[in-house]
């Protein structure tokens, strides 16, 4: 990707356009964090509720501090650390982030991308781009350009390229507004190293049912990150009560490579339209928390 492109990509930004852009976890939907129309349009293109909230993307820690009001030192230790990276960190924002990209909440969640060619469009962008992922509102994350392509490529100005996502999950949202930190979703920065740089952390323990309700952090939908197919999660003990020749996705031994297919692997099977997808679900560890997470706002229990 040459600079003129990353240059025009952030003209058009700046003008109130949508760009879609690669990150180490998914491909986010870009449009200016400060212009209230142009976020209108990242929820026009996705469908999207406005209850829903966007997180924002920033190139640095300087450029996160012009959009808040606080900047706890908890949070300086976590961007020390994992910035950039997955881990989205909700702080209490300014008036330059629209109301429009936090469902009206004070709060916004703000995180740098591990991906050089978008920390290059941020820094030439310079602000903060609202970034939800690029795709239909509780549809499969896309993990290339061919993913948003297919699905909102009519609803975009450009499309970065950047290859195939090396995470291939969201990011953890940790909220630091509260009297404790709480983990909203879990995602590619665990808990245990959340843990080992700032101590004891809570996660949330429920859903969001009603589209009606704002919420501080994306992914708190029950259904979420879905197929088009119905879709239904297993374990070993059930599997022989899969129909014969069953479209399954099945476990692999690695969690993070797991992770960094499984979208595109979904993808791949619902554009065959079954009948349904199966999809093994993972043992409760920690280091699938994340992924079980996913599945489980996905699909249905196996009946």
């Amino acid at each position: 990707m040459s600079l003129s492109e990353i240059i025009r990509a952030a003209a058009l930004l700046r003008s109130g356009k949508l760009v879609a852009f690669p990150t180490e976890t998914v491909y986010g939907l870009g449009a200016d964090a400060t212009n209230a129309d142009a976020v209108r349009s990242i929820f026009a293109a996705k469908g999207r509720p406005s209850t829903n909230p966007l997180i924002c993307h920033v190139a640095d820690i300087a450029t996160a501090k012009r959009c808040v009001r606080q900047w706890p030192e908890a949070a300086q230790m976590l961007a020390d650390t994992f910035w950039p990276g997955p881990l989205t960190i909700v702080v209490p924002k300014t008036d330059e982030i629209v109301p429009e990209v936090t469902a009206g909440l004070d709060t916004v969640g703000l995180r740098a991308p591990d991906h050089s060619l978008t920390l290059q469009l941020l820094r030439v962008f310079d602000g903060p781009l609202a970034g939800p992922s690029a795709n239909r509102s509780n549809r499969v994350s896309p993990t290339t350009a061919q993913h948003v392509r297919e699905e909102l490529g009519d609803s975009l100005d450009m499309i970065l390229d950047g290859g195939t996502c090396a995470v291939g999950i969201e990011s953890t949202v940790l909220d630091l507004s509260g009297a404790r930190a709480m983990i909203l979703r879990p995602g590619g920065v665990s808990r245990e190293q959340i843990e080992s740089v700032i101590g004891a952390v809570d996660v949330t323990g429920g859903v969001i049912a009603s589209a009606a309700t704002a919420q501080k952090s994306p992914g708190q939908y029950p259904r979420h990150y879905a197929p088009r197919s119905p879709a239904y999660r297993f374990d070993s003990s059930s599997a022989s009560r899969l129909p014969e020749g069953a479209c399954v996705l099945t476990l692999s031994n690695d969690p993070k490579e797991y992770a960094k297919r499984f979208y595109a692997k979904l993808r791949e099977l619902d554009r065959e339209l079954p009948s349904a997808i199966y999809i093994e679900m993972p043992p409760d560890d920690p280091q699938w928390l994340a992924v079980r997470d996913r599945i489980i706002r996905a699909t249905q229990p196996l009946a």
